[in-house]
């Protein structure tokens, strides 16, 4: 099937939402929940393909039982959705009517209910008092151990997303992207100018950090001149274009340069680093308990003295968002299944001198961990 989407993989067939509609009623019969209602948030388009607008008017779909899901939807987005067959129908609800109202009466006398877990508290409340009844519960419990085991389609589309952010890296290392007499912001926008050309709908986040500022993970870029002699963490990512509804997939990524020839001590650092992110991607197998996946990272910083200044767990799950299940942190022992994807990003920050970090998409695979990203992991010698 032709791509529609900018670019990327071709597009999905219909009988993929169908099969995710039928695991989410396998879920739910396993966890004896008799309806999910799902709004804003990633869960609505990943099921149906459908992406509910953040407004005061209220959009959910309604999945009970055998019956056909109902999306009830304001009635002038309805040109918004895109027929899917026989996949749900389309309630429509006019300005004059409530849709708490409607959904109540869709889902009749109620027992387990599952929400989404984005939906804001004004609907949650008012859907308590008009099904009183109710028993409720998250329904990331649900969606979430499924949206973690990705299909084929879907690791196509993270290994397409992941390919533009390593072309972005690669402009980084070689120079393309000048650094020095720059602003991080400058050079932050720029960043994200070119992750949207190379075929992003949006960018979630472009850290520029230099210097002391490297040792903040979560840096805001800001009006500070890159110098030459220190450290430039760059911690990017944005998420694909679509069409037709379908769900763009993340990407992420981390790369450090440095302006001009680092310090013997942090040059050994880095290098302790990059042996660190390597052991925990190759740890990374089906079977083995994400918190062991942290804790190779941990150990091996440990040897060089740096496992003080890693101040964050190991990786976070990947897909339709940029933070999802399986998260790699000590406490985790799930182990890992073939078709989760996350990533392996350990750093050290040390205070008001400097940080570094190095991250990877990775996707479990029955044949071992496949990093998508290939940008190279060494330190990067820039000289402008």
């Amino acid at each position: 099937m032709t791509d529609r989407g900018g670019g990327g993989p071709s597009a999905y067939p219909e009988a993929m939402f169908e099969r995710r509609l039928a695991r989410l009623r396998a879920a739910m019969a396993q966890a004896d929940v008799e309806t999910t209602l799902l709004s804003v948030g990633a869960d609505l388009p990943w099921l149906i393909g459908y992406e509910a607008m953040a407004l005061e008017r209220l959009t959910m779909l309604v999945v009970s039982g055998d019956c056909q899901p109902k999306l009830v939807i304001p009635a002038f987005e309805v040109p918004r959705v895109v027929d899917r067959g026989d996949l749900f129908s389309v309630v429509a609800w006019g300005e004059t009517e409530n849709p708490v109202s409607v959904i109540a009466d869709l889902v009749g006398p109620a027992g387990r209910v599952a929400i989404g877990d984005h939906t804001w508290s004004r609907f949650l409340v008012a859907l308590q008092d008009a099904m009183p009844s109710a028993r409720w519960l998250t329904a990331g419990q649900l969606t979430s151990p499924l949206r973690a085991v990705k299909e084929p389609e879907e690791i196509e589309r993270l290994q397409f997303a992941a390919s533009g952010v390593d072309r972005v890296a690669a402009a980084l290392q070689g120079g393309e992207i000048p650094l020095i007499g720059r602003t991080e912001a400058d050079v932050s926008a720029e960043i994200s100018r070119r992750i949207l050309a190379e075929g992003h709908a949006a960018v979630n986040f472009a850290i520029v950090a230099s210097g002391a500022n490297a040792a903040s993970p979560h840096h805001h870029a800001s009006d500070k001149v890159i110098e030459p002699g220190e450290v430039v963490l760059c911690d990017f990512g944005g998420k694909t274009a679509e069409a037709d509804g379908r769900p763009g997939y993340c990407s992420d990524i981390t790369r450090c340069m440095h302006t001009g020839e680092p310090s013997a001590e942090f040059a050994e650092a880095y290098e302790a680093l990059r042996q660190a992110q390597g052991d925990a991607v190759v740890a990374a197998t089906v079977g083995n308990e994400a918190q062991a996946v942290d804790a190779v990272a941990r150990d091996r910083l440990a040897q060089a003295d740096l496992d003080q200044w890693f101040l964050h767990r190991l990786g976070h799950g990947i897909g339709v968002e940029e933070h999802e299940d399986p998260y790699l942190v000590e406490g985790n022992a799930e182990p890992l299944v073939a078709g989760n994807a996350f990533s392996i990003e350990p750093g050290f920050y040390v205070a008001d001198r400097w940080g570094a970090r190095i991250e990877d998409i990775v996707v479990a695979t029955e044949d071992g961990p496949l990093a998508l990203n290939t940008a190279d992991h060494h330190l990067a010698i820039v000289e402008a």
